[in-house]
């Protein structure tokens, strides 16, 4: 059984869950949220506050600061906590509640950005809110999750290795933007793999990462108000865009057969399912990441108000009929 001392230490790396008896396509789903810090980004903050030490930027006086929805200010939160750090995180007011309870329980600050910036939005206010600290006094240290290349490091030498070593025949693999960490590490990494795996993005309608429009998005994790710079999409072989109404639908669907996963999870597997009812009966071995679990979801996209307040109230009225109809 494992021991451990520290709680970045644990990580379930080999967990999936066989999605073709809920959703009626072959599809298998990297379940990333069973660490203490419940989501994927307990990776991308441990690699990138071990780098940062290694390069002698944090000190025993420094406060680390970052930006972020929610799962990365978790994971650096607890992993400040565990190295006697303090931690600030700059967040918005989309951030779930539940959340940021999280982060102030293990300790950390946690400031939220109530007014968008005109140009760059929530995105853009929580980094100059960032910048500004920084300014004012050189114990704070950003690691910068939008333009740090440890964040997609931790998935080129971490997710996607777990990955073909679960699937050597793999066809196809989902993997939602947001910073795009995990799909610029997943993506280089299996570019340099011995036979071709196909890339597809999973992004979220309203972000402007691959060019689209901006527009209204209420569910924290996937997308962007600003183009990362980590971004490369020499690397990525296709893009689907997910409707946030679609992501609620894929989230309660998967509820419903006993599977509580986060916002950004719904997406990934609503545009999975697009992409792959489109292939037209071609036999493929398909994997998604699952970045979260549900939990911390509850007060959102699992509350009933909330959803039809801000989707309207036919947003779930044909979902057990479609479940039925599709499930195997």
């Amino acid at each position: 059984m494992p021991v451990i001392s520290v709680p970045q230490a644990f990580n379930e790396d080999d967990l999936y869950v066989d999605l073709e008896q809920v959703v009626g396509l072959p599809l298998f789903l990297k379940c990333e949220g069973f660490n203490f810090a419940g989501s994927i980004k307990l990776k991308a903050a441990t690699e990138m506050v071990e780098a940062a030490e290694a390069d002698g930027q944090l000190t025993p006086n420094s406060v680390l600061v970052e930006s972020s929805s929610g799962n990365l200010g978790v994971a650096l939160g607890m992993i400040a906590a565990s190295k006697g750090y303090r931690f600030l995180c700059v967040t918005d007011s989309r951030c779930n509640l539940a959340t940021r309870l999280m982060m102030e329980a293990l300790g950390s600050e946690v400031r939220v950005i109530t007014q968008p910036d005109p140009v760059g939005g929530f995105l853009g206010a929580r980094i100059d809110h960032v910048r500004a600290l920084c300014a004012s006094d050189d114990r704070y240290v950003w690691l910068n999750q939008y333009n740090n290349p440890s964040n997609g490091m931790a998935h080129y030498r971490r997710t996607a290795p777990a990955i073909a070593r679960q699937f050597p025949d793999l066809d196809v693999l989902f993997v939602g933007a947001g910073t795009t960490g995990t799909l610029m590490g997943c993506a280089r990494y299996f570019r340099e793999w011995h036979r071709p795996v196909r890339i597809v993005a999973v992004d979220s309608m309203g972000s402007v990462t691959f060019g689209g429009a901006p527009g209204r998005r209420m569910i924290p994790g996937l997308g962007t108000s600003r183009r990362p710079p980590l971004l490369d999409e020499s690397y990525v072989d296709d893009v689907v865009c997910v409707a946030e109404a679609d992501t609620i639908r894929a989230c309660h669907r998967l509820a419903r057969r006993g599977f509580l996963f986060g916002g950004s999870t719904g997406t990934v597997v609503s545009g999975a399912m697009d992409w792959l009812a489109r292939q037209e009966g071609r036999e493929l071995t398909a994997a998604a990441i699952a970045p979260d679990l549900g939990e911390r979801y509850l007060e959102t996209v699992y509350q009933t108000n909330w959803v039809q307040d801000l989707y309207g109230e036919d947003v779930l009225g044909s979902q057990a009929s479609i479940a039925a109809s599709q499930a195997v």
